[in-house]
């Protein structure tokens, strides 16, 4: 087999939400039960829209870079999620990136960069006016992804 056709890692997306970390959990099962690698991966959306979850980070250390509070909190991230799951191995064999730019592209091209086996990512489930205004990476992702994708919500009235 040569490296391309080798299946790469289960690629688990993340934006600290409830759907994302269900979606991380939903991903360590596979990762387990297909016998592969786990990604975790969290894109640093462009700092002309930055979302709000950022600026907490930013404002608490005094940040100068947004890349710096979003490393920190993929690290919080999974720091919490490993220490509420222990028993998961694959939580402690994982390897993590962090990227910048739009999420659906950028979760693309890591997915075809790293020749992904599967994209498992949450869904906050927005409907309506909402969704046709912000758009859906899930949705954008299932629709474009070159691999299977696998969207998890969270249980219902879970938040982060």
């Amino acid at each position: 087999m040569t490296e391309k056709q080798k299946p790469g890692p289960i690629l688990a997306p993340v934006d600290f939400s409830a759907p994302s970390e269900a979606a991380l959990m939903h991903a360590v099962e596979l990762a387990r039960c297909m016998q592969r690698p786990l990604l975790v991966l969290h894109v640093v959306h462009d700092p002309s829209s930055m979302p709000g979850y950022y600026s907490k980070a930013l404002k608490k250390k005094q940040l100068s870079r947004i890349e710096d509070g979003a490393a920190e909190m993929l690290e919080e991230f999974l720091q919490r999620v490993v220490k509420e799951h222990g028993e998961l191995k694959k939580l402690k064999q994982l390897d993590s990136m962090l990227v910048k730019g739009l999420p659906s592209s950028r979760i693309l091209e890591v997915a075809d960069k790293t020749n992904a086996s599967i994209i498992v990512l949450g869904s906050m489930g927005l409907t309506g006016w909402k969704h046709l205004l912000i758009g859906s990476v899930a949705e954008q992702v299932v629709h474009l992804a070159k691999v299977p994708v696998t969207v998890v919500k969270s249980a219902p009235g879970r938040t982060a």
